[in-house]
């Protein structure tokens, strides 16, 4: 007899503001749903609220409040997921209120990082930023030890961290460090054992299918699913096509609101990035906003490292791209999903030539014209890096 899984009852909360329309706040709180999917409760209800900006005591408004607090007594939900950071001050005030368990986008990517955390290193990184997040919001955990019993945003570090104070939780935090700066360094020496073939990263947003790819490309069994961060370790193959091995690193996905503390202490993985030759950036493109995710991945590469790399942009998931053909008589302006996937192509992606490909790793579409572009681009580096070489590549093509 099968055992049913109990997924928390949660609702999610989301403000509409000057800066974020109707239409991207609902958009976002999809992504917060399908988040919370992944750590592992069951979203059912959203509550919006249009403000100029957050109520800095409650987020929401009192009488927005009020409303969330009558839903959760009449419907039996024990958490409500906030779609932005809150502060220590509101997470305190909004759990009193409300009292059920609290948790904002942070903390809720903190969870499901450590949730998907398999190795050491990655298990380290995890613990840092979560204690990181925790130290301000010391005084909120204290309030109600009684009621922490792990579950969804208190995984990783566990009972043992909310029981100590301050002091202690900084000479942890002091220590994390210094363990990653050895595993840095482990790292380091690794790639420096690598050799000098040139070194190639898939990057993307989150659930674009990196992984997939990473399979194809590789002949591996990297972890693929349809759920937010599915793998968390960066995974590195030796990969030859035709006569050029070269490695391929398949990378952790981004996501919007990335927490600050995440990419600190995710330094070394991130460094994969850094020392990349060439970047293989994988966008969904049938996302309705893809091109939002794409602006984001493209931010967070800029923190990571400023330097330009080469760059192919590879658009997948023209399997399950679809558009809704536009009525003659509507006289408004076209949308994105008016635009057919031809239409598309002939926007500003047609002015990228060589550095941009249309690609589903699920069916297998357009794989070999990739290889034969990523050949090329990693034989231009290779050639750059060892002139000599060229002779070579020459008898081979021959």
């Amino acid at each position: 007899m099968q055992t049913e899984i109990y997924q928390e009852r949660a609702v999610l909360v989301g403000l509409i503001t000057q800066h974020q329309n109707e239409e991207r706040s609902k958009e976002y709180l999809d992504e917060l749903a399908f988040l919370a999917d992944t750590a592992g409760a069951e979203p059912v209800k959203i509550f919006f609220q249009r403000v100029d900006t957050p109520n800095p005591k409650t987020f929401v408004g009192p009488g927005k409040l009020r409303e969330i607090k009558s839903y959760i007594d009449e419907n039996d939900i024990g958490l409500v997921i906030f779609d932005d950071e809150l502060s220590p001050k509101q997470l305190r005030i909004i759990e009193g209120e409300l009292k059920v368990l609290i948790l904002d986008r942070t903390n809720l990517i903190l969870d499901i990082f450590a949730k998907r955390a398999q190795t050491a290193n990655a298990k380290t990184q995890v613990e840092l930023a979560q204690l990181q997040y925790m130290l301000p919001r010391l005084k909120r955990l204290w309030t109600h030890l009684e009621r922490q019993q792990g579950g969804i945003g208190m995984r990783g570090p566990g009972e043992t961290q909310i029981e100590t104070d301050r002091r202690i939780i900084l000479t942890k935090i002091s220590l994390l460090k210094e363990n990653l700066k050895e595993i840095d360094q482990q790292m380091s020496t690794q790639r420096k054992n690598r050799g000098k073939m040139v070194r190639v990263a898939l990057v993307g947003y989150t659930n674009v299918g990196k992984s997939t790819l990473m399979n194809l490309l590789s002949k591996s069994d990297v972890f693929a699913e349809n759920k937010l961060f599915a793998t968390l370790d960066t995974t590195v193959r030796k990969v030859v096509i035709e006569n050029l091995p070269f490695l391929l690193t398949d990378t952790v996905g981004f996501i919007r609101k990335l927490p600050h503390h995440l990419i600190q202490s995710f330094k070394s993985t991130l460094d994969e990035v850094r020392e990349a030759d060439l970047l293989i950036h994988i966008i969904d493109v049938s996302h309705p906003n893809f091109e939002e995710q794409l602006d984001v991945v493209q931010q967070t590469l800029r923190e990571i490292d400023p330097k330009e790399k080469p760059t192919i942009l590879v658009f997948n998931k023209i399997d399950v791209f679809t558009h809704v053909p536009k009525d003659e008589d509507d006289l408004l302006p076209v949308k994105r999903e008016n635009i057919t996937l031809d239409e598309l192509k002939n926007t500003w992606m047609s002015k990228m030539h060589d550095n941009c490909i249309f690609i589903s790793a699920r069916e297998k579409q357009n794989i070999d014209q990739l290889k034969t572009l990523m050949y090329n681009k990693i034989k231009a580096i290779h050639v750059e890096r060892y002139p000599y070489n060229d002779f070579l590549f020459q008898k081979y093509e021959e």
